[in-house]
């Protein structure tokens, strides 16, 4: 399993980690840098509002279909016809649900109009991603790392020509007119729908699917077998955008917003990483899960799955723990000329703002990396009822803090807020794993990450002055060096395990299932 696990890493990671640097620090930042930071927090609150909803454009369905097809293949052909019947239905609801929502908040006619598109581009996001979950079942994970970047790189191109490119129009008027926040959004729909169809031409000629049936009980059970995976995902998707919504709300305007979502922009790249790693593993630990027998609470499991779970589980741990933390230290520390450099046009107290708000939010990847690991482990154990249960109590977290917060600091409260939620989610699903799964940590192990993290606090505190860029590189190639001399990160095993593979005999168990 860790064979086929390092090889859909490789691939998601090696397209997204070409494509998505373009994207973040060239597109999206050029396109706050072109509206302004008030334009684009109008922009990313209705953003927000439309992100926190879709989860009634999917109901869980994406996560349980991942889980299931992983399961069981043979499967694909019926849920694919019957789940996309689905999926135009809860388009439905959801775009009654949200313009409900634009409602009762006196959204403007500008806003409504732009509330439209953003619905329509959720529902085509929605729909790549359940296209690509059945890609992620059945480990076609080649495939599920170009879609994953494909609707980006077309978004490149669109948005860069709108951008830098317009000089070459015979169109006066265009050449010369300011770029409008609307541009953005009609170039994610563009994007979207051309990704969407190339996703379902190969999944139609990968599994012979050929043609939608609507089908009452099977709509039924599917929607009741994936309700938990849906409400958990409506309460992550809330504690994880809703403070720019409470701060439009309580501090009465856009600027606010904008400041957050600008100190965002690199987290939310960063969070992406995280996220791609979770994707290859979600079909992994439902496939090592497979033969667990669950009574009640405990889970019992076989020698060899547990050594399975543990190997795999520690070894993500130590990963991502070497990168999120050094991500987060090291951009922390140099956070005023970071800003600088990505908001060249904004005024210094305008920098000054996102600065202060990064420093804070950027530390958020630690829990986040974390809970996609733990997470998705428990998601693949069918956890769910914990799950919601901690996602719930993250949410109420994050909104009183929010609420305490806000009117004395703004946006930099928003981000202590988040912060707090993310921490409680993953300390309470690694305590929850680590129960249910008999994970073992050993002294050893947990003296090694405070003696790594103990290492890239003092080293970027001590370190002397240096450019930005000059001080990510450092921080990243020590980290590295650190991290393999404390043996966190074992390249040989890496290597053994890319080359020869370890799960031979698991493989032939899976055949001849």
């Amino acid at each position: 399993m860790k064979k086929k696990l390092f090889s859909g890493l490789f691939w998601v990671l090696l397209l997204n980690l070409i494509v998505k640097p373009f994207w973040i620090l060239g597109i999206d930042v050029g396109v706050q840098n072109a509206v302004g930071a008030e334009m684009y927090g109008f922009y990313f609150t209705i953003f927000n509002i439309t992100y926190i909803f879709n989860i009634l454009l999917d109901l869980g369905v994406t996560n349980f279909n991942t889980r299931n097809i992983a399961r069981n293949p043979m499967l694909i052909r019926k849920h694919l016809s019957g789940i996309l019947s689905i999926k135009l239905i809860l388009l439905v609801l959801y775009a009654v649900v949200t313009f409900s929502v634009g409602l009762l908040m006196g959204f403007t006619s500008h806003k409504f109009l732009l509330l439209a598109w953003l619905v329509f581009n959720q529902f085509l996001n929605s729909l790549i991603l359940y296209l690509r979950s059945n890609f992620e079942g059945l480990l076609l994970f080649r495939w599920d790392s170009v879609l994953s970047v494909l609707d980006r790189v077309l978004m490149i191109v669109i948005c860069g020509f709108l951008l830098w490119g317009r000089t070459s129009l015979p169109f006066d008027q265009l050449k010369v007119q300011p770029f409008q926040i609307e541009w953005f959004v009609y170039a994610q729909t563009a994007a979207y729908l051309v990704t969407a169809v190339t996703a379902l031409a190969v999944l139609v000629r990968k599994t012979g699917f050929a043609r939608l049936r609507f089908n009452r009980p099977f709509t039924a059970a599917i929607l009741k077998r994936s309700a938990p995976f849906a409400l958990l995902v409506l309460l992550m998707a809330s504690y994880n955008r809703i403070d720019p919504v409470l701060l439009g709300k309580l501090t009465g305007g856009d600027y606010q917003p904008g400041v957050y979502a600008g100190a965002f922009k690199l987290l939310d790249a960063l969070t992406m990483i995280a996220y791609l790693v979770s994707v290859p593993l979600l079909p992994i630990y439902s496939k090592m899960l497979d033969h667990t027998a669950l009574t009640g609470r405990r889970t019992s499991l076989s020698a060899e799955a547990h050594e399975q779970v543990a190997s795999t589980t520690w070894l993500m741990t130590s990963l991502m723990w070497v990168f999120a933390l050094t991500a987060a230290v090291t951009l922390a520390s140099i956070s005023s000329p970071l800003m600088q450099v990505l908001y060249p046009e904004a005024d210094l107290a305008v920098q000054s703002d996102y600065a202060g708000v990064f420093r804070i939010l950027i530390f958020g990847i630690v829990p986040i990396a974390m809970s996609y690991i733990f997470g998705t482990l428990l998601t693949a154990n069918g956890s769910l009822r914990a799950l919601n249960i901690f996602a719930a109590t993250a949410l109420c977290i994050n909104i009183i803090v929010n609420l305490l917060l806000i009117p004395r600091w703004g946006a930099l409260g928003s981000a202590c807020a988040s912060l707090s939620a993310q921490t409680f989610m993953a300390v309470a699903q690694i305590c929850l794993s680590m129960k249910l799964l008999r994970l073992r940590l050993s002294w050893g192990y947990i003296l090694k990450l405070a003696l790594f993290t103990l290492c890239i606090v003092l080293g970027n505190l001590l370190a002397p002055a240096m450019p930005w860029w000059l001080a990510i590189v450092a921080s990243t190639v020590v980290a590295l060096l650190l991290a393999i001399v404390l043996k966190l990160i074992n390249i040989k095993e890496i290597i053994t395990t890319i080359l020869i593979g370890d799960d031979e005999k698991t493989a032939d168990v899976s055949t001849k299932k």
